[in-house]
């Protein structure tokens, strides 16, 4: 009896290495590209994580001073969850896989590196070779978005995609290859994806891995395995349980909290006045449950801007770039008489972009070689894989396009689940910015693998032998089997038709008038418009040569790597070359020496004379309006517990006052907000001034009278005629147990202590009374005790509590215990133990095995 034969397994070692070379190179490669952080002390310029280090402050703080969580802060909004500020789970043991994979590198040098091992290991995932694999790895994590999101301080997203990757390579091992080890792969990318905390990102994700399983399911029907598909689906489904209660803590917080936040619906029926003064208007009732639609889509990717996939430039970049001195702009202005030392600074932010979007921080560039590949994979790939890559790429831009294709876009966000509770939707390209990059390194592994290396040469043979001898027997060169020739032909065609959109790009760019909307403020500013239209008419030709040479190098390679010219290594280094060049260039437009400074953050917030005059006061709670954008900063709240902030999902509630009352300059509502200092703009160019509210209405007061209404639009307009130092605006279908008058003589309430999570007032008074408390209202862990028993309170003005307080003496306690931190916290404990519990068994299975004979990359590139 005769032994099968088994190809030999390679040391542990041989298998491990490439691997570690190829996270060397990576850490190189992000160790450049950040060297400003890693070997000269600067910091990354980041707007967003200012102003997050502002609003989390009072929660650093606390957590530093006890250890424990703070669940609420005051510090923004005059009061509002930490749950998508800063709040930690212990419960969560994934953080200590991120440190792992991270290396404990800065910030945003690891979320570079991770973006480019997670794209490794897709690839490797994949069957591909880890020198085609290190080049996929550049093409996903190269892409504009990637670094332009972290130049603005969208760390959590730029952390979700990075992990991405990791999903979609669990996602086809399980279904491609090996179903547990793809199931513990998935489960792991998808527990680091939604630990990551950037829902949004998550969900164009799920909506790709959705469309894989469309297509897996239909070819499964058709090929009759309809038994394995449900078997494998089932297993994602439970390792996707896992991953969620990994991070269910999170989740469940976020969840309750989004009930009450500008993402959930609104309990008004009018729409709030534009203007003081202004009357209100019917409001939309069509919008129900998250955001309005004119909100939601604002920010949609124009139809023509879709060519930023392949030239960067098509619409001007970013809505601020730098044009140098020798641009139209630069001469115009330098003929108009702006002094030199002037002009390099004024041509450091000029409005080049011209494309539909209020404002961008820069274009979504998958790559020129990238989408020449993608162009190449359509052909070369198997059919169900390009199938489903297509079908991604396409939904992503249509996503895309928000407002400007309402036909399909107002469809998704009125009927399809969870889709309303989103805004920025051209951030749906970054499902493209997955799909694109990965059927072109699948497109260039199946060109690398056509190619027959052991042809025999035909020039052995006698010339005569066939009256019509090729041009390569002629030439002695071996000819080109079947496989060969289509992939010559196939080549061809994609470099034919991504030049042809280079050429229609160019051409468009003939026909434009290179007019954006700001055009108007500038004509009326005296600015050189004809030489801004100019310099951004030049920019797009510029780059459509641009993407050309890279398009033409990178099918020049693999053509000669057809000819035999190129050996399949030297080939894939090439592309791999390209590839980089091609995508850092661009990323260091958006990215580079500029965006980093010697500063750190905790320096970015020195208190001005205002802050110190303030913090002055000792009073441990009292609030700060800084009427300078004060609903759009978080400056003000690093030092002080702020009416403003920063964050884009605020409680409803208080929009709506933001909106209605205090824009109309409600000065009562200040006063109910205990607003005791306002900071001003100094009179010609002056430092800040600080003024004294004489108004403010203290942490707490009781009220003699009890203005009942009947709903919310009642309530909130009766804000406009309320004296809060007197009267209670309750509203009567919720809380109809309230009286409508009380006295008040004699009695006293104070705050004696005071944390983020607990609020401790001593009140007197000679008979009942009702007291209105300077916080706001939330219902979900918000807890009142009278001498530590748990008592029943109430909303008033639209957004404060408010507590009958009965005669006497008395300790009023206000704790904030919500249960689903508690239940969130253990969900997330047992969870991280079973994630950990099955990739330990996964690790161990991997380690034993023996390498299958076949990969999944013959499947995918058949």
């Amino acid at each position: 009896m005769t032994t099968p034969f088994r190809p030999a397994t390679a040391p542990l070692w041989r298998r491990v290495l490439p691997h570690l070379l190829a996270v060397l190179f990576f850490l190189v490669l992000a160790a450049v590209y950040f060297s400003p952080i890693l070997f000269e002390g600067k910091t990354l310029a980041q707007h967003d994580i200012v102003q997050f280090n502002g609003g989390a402050h009072e929660a650093a703080q606390y957590r530093e001073q006890t250890g424990q969580e703070a669940l609420w802060t005051n510090s923004m909004f005059s009061g509002m969850p930490t749950y998508l500020i800063s709040t930690r789970f212990p419960g969560d043991l994934s953080v200590y896989l991120h440190k792992l994979f991270t290396l404990g590198l800065p910030a945003v040098v690891a979320n570079l590196f991770l973006a480019l091992v997670c794209g490794y290991a897709l690839c490797i995932a994949l069957g591909l070779s880890p020198l085609v694999s290190v080049v996929g790895a550049v093409a996903l994590g190269f892409t504009s978005y990637n670094l332009i999101i972290l130049a603005a301080g969208h760390n959590t997203k730029s952390l979700a995609l990075a992990y991405a990757p990791l999903v979609l390579a669990g996602l086809l091992v399980a279904f491609r290859r090996n179903k547990w080890l793809g199931t513990a792969l998935f489960a792991l990318g998808l527990a680091m994806n939604v630990r990551s905390n950037h829902l949004q990102i998550t969900y164009y994700l799920l909506l790709l891995v959705l469309v894989f399983g469309v297509v897996e399911l239909v070819f499964a029907s058709r090929e009759k395995r309809l038994p394995d598909f449900f078997t494998r689906t089932a297993l994602l489904a439970v390792a996707a349980l896992l991953a969620v209660g990994v991070s269910f803590g999170r989740l469940y917080t976020t969840l309750e909290y989004s009930k009450y936040s500008i993402r959930g619906k609104s309990e008004l029926k009018t729409a709030a006045p534009t203007a003081p003064g202004q009357a209100a208007t019917p409001a939309d009732d069509s919008e129900g449950s998250g955001l309005g639609k004119e909100y939601a889509f604002s920010y949609s990717y124009g139809i023509g801007e879709t060519a930023t996939l392949l030239i960067p430039n098509f619409y001007g970049g970013a809505s601020q770039m730098k044009l140098s001195e020798n641009s139209e702009t630069g001469k115009a202005l330098a003929a108009a008489g702006v002094p030199p030392v002037q002009l390099t600074d004024y041509l450091a932010q000029m409005p080049t972009y011209w494309g539909d979007q209020p404002i961008t921080s820069g274009p979504v560039y998958v790559g020129a070689v990238v989408f020449f590949l993608f162009v190449l994979g359509l052909m070369v790939a198997d059919r169900r894989t390009r199938i489903w890559l297509l079908a991604g790429t396409l939904l992503s831009v249509l996503l895309a396009w928000g407002k400007n294709f309402e036909t399909f876009n107002y469809l998704m966000f009125d009927f399809f689940p969870g889709y309303n509770k989103f805004r920025a939707v051209s951030m749906a390209l970054t499902i493209a910015q997955l799909t694109m990059p990965l059927l072109a390194v699948l497109a260039l592994a199946r060109v690398l693998r056509g190619r027959t290396t052991a042809a025999a040469p035909v020039a052995a043979a006698p010339v005569a032998a066939s009256p019509h001898p090729s041009l390569a027997a002629l030439a002695g060169k071996p000819a080109d089997d079947a496989d060969t020739a289509a992939l010559k032909k196939q080549v061809l065609r994609a470099l034919a038709i991504t030049v042809g959109l280079c050429a229609l790009a160019f051409l468009v760019g003939l026909v434009s008038d290179f007019a954006a909307p700001i055009d108007a403020q500038l004509q009326q500013q005296g600015f050189p418009l004809d030489a801004l239209r100019a310099d951004r008419a030049s920019l797009l030709r510029t780059d459509v040569f641009r993407s050309l040479f890279f398009v033409a190098a990178a099918a020049g390679v693999l053509w000669f790597f057809l000819q035999r010219k190129l050996s399949a290594g030297l080939a894939a280094t090439l592309v791999g070359v390209l590839t980089l060049i091609d995508l850092w260039g661009v990323d260091k437009r958006y990215l580079n020496d500029g965006n980093f400074q010697q500063e750190t953050i905790a320096e970015q917030f020195v208190p001005t004379p205002a802050d110190q005059q303030i913090l002055q006061d000792k009073d441990p709670n009292y609030r700060v309006l800084n009427v300078q954008n004060p609903f759009n900063e978080a400056q003000t709240s690093y030092f002080h517990k702020s009416i403003g902030g920063y964050h884009g999902a605020k409680l409803r509630r208080y929009q709506d006052l933001i909106e209605r009352q205090i824009s109309q300059n409600n000065t009562q509502v200040l006063n109910m907000l205990n607003t005791r200092y306002v900071i001003v703009p100094g009179q010609q160019g002056q430092p800040q001034q600080v003024q004294r509210n004489p108004g403010a209405l203290g942490n707490a007061w009781f009220v003699s009278q009890v203005q009942k209404v009947q709903n919310p639009d009642q309530e909130i307009s009766a804000l406009t005629s309320l004296n809060a130092a007197t009267t209670a605006v309750v509203d009567a279908s919720k809380f109809p147990q309230v009286k409508t008058s009380y006295p008040t003589a004699g009695a006293s309430i104070g705050l004696t202590k005071y944390s983020p999570n607990e609020l401790t007032y001593r009140s007197n008074a000679p008979a009942e009374g009702l007291a209105v408390f300077s916080e706001i209202y939330y219902q979900d862990g918000w807890n009142a005790y009278i001498d530590s028993k748990l008592v029943p309170h109430l909303r008033a003005n639209y957004v404060l509590r408010a507590l009958p307080v009965p005669a006497g003496s008395h300790t009023i306690e206000f704790k904030f215990e919500p249960t689903e931190y508690a239940i969130g916290n253990t969900v997330s404990m047992i969870s991280s133990v079973l994630l950990i519990a099955a990739l330990l068994g996964a690790l161990f299975y991997a380690l034993k095995r023996r390498p299958e004979p076949h990969s999944i990359q013959d499947t995918m590139l058949a």
